[in-house]
């Protein structure tokens, strides 16, 4: 009976201590391109040991859906857009708590398992064995935005366009390429990079940056968050030396701020 007891205490001790741990941690909501999925993920671990008191929620998809979320008072408190215009549209709106700041530029890429996008490059979209060409929503994704920029900047988009298949945000249309549902596709490079693209073995080649406006990826404290320690917390983080070191390695160029 004693051992009981002493069982059913540690329980409701441990309990306790658990439960006041999640009570004293102070939540912040982000919402982030899906591009960055891996990236921030891992750059979000190690924000976490460094600031164990704040519980960080992350969501990923399409700027353009979280754009429409936030302008109809979603309460998230900190952005990680695909591109600059979103956030700096936010800042019109006044639905912002910070400067919008420009953290990474993004890259394009051609990636397939069917062929090998370095023999043609561009060119590797108009074979005759290429059925579908998965690119992201180019309404709501910058990434899929950027990709039709290049088609038209290589004079080949009136060609291909009857072949696309959109993606709601760039993960999904990576996703159509690595399930056999489009035969190759324009893609970010910081998800080709990741452990499980690799394991797919595609192939992939750069997009020429010349071809599109610059991938200038931008975030901002929103209004719900203005004043808010731990985002402005995590808003500076993503400029720390730690953080640029993780958006490199995912092929992103940065230019702290």
């Amino acid at each position: 009976m004693k051992a009981r007891k002493r069982h059913l205490f540690i329980v409701t001790a441990f309990l306790l201590l658990t439960f006041g741990t999640v009570q004293g941690q102070e939540k912040i909501t982000i919402v982030a391109a899906a591009n960055l999925k891996i990236a921030l993920d891992s750059i979000n671990s190690v924000f976490k040991i460094q600031n164990p008191g704040i519980n960080t929620q992350i969501t990923y998809g399409a700027s353009g859906k979280f754009f429409e979320q936030i302008s109809n008072s979603a309460p998230f408190d900190l952005f990680f857009s695909a591109d600059m215009d979103y956030p700096k549209k936010l800042e019109e709106k006044k639905l912002t708590g910070s400067k919008v700041k420009m953290y990474a530029t993004g890259k394009l890429v051609i990636w397939s398992k069917k062929t090998d996008p370095n023999k043609s490059k561009i060119n590797s979209l108009l074979s005759a064995d290429i059925r579908k060409i998965a690119i992201g929503n180019p309404a709501t994704a910058p990434y899929g935005e950027k990709a039709v920029e290049s088609l038209k900047f290589y004079k080949i988009y009136d060609k291909v366009k009857s072949k696309l298949v959109f993606g709601e945000n760039i993960t999904q249309a990576t996703q159509f390429i690595t399930t056999g549902n489009a035969d190759i596709g324009i893609t970010a490079l910081s998800l080709v990079l990741t452990p499980n693209m690799k394991k797919e073995g595609g192939r992939y080649y750069i997009i020429p940056q010349k071809s599109h406006t610059p991938l200038e990826q931008g975030c901002v404290i929103l209004k719900n968050a203005k004043g808010k320690a731990s985002a402005v917390k995590f808003y500076n983080f993503i400029s720390s030396k730690k953080a640029i070191a993780v958006l490199k390695y995912y092929g992103y160029d940065t230019k702290a701020q």
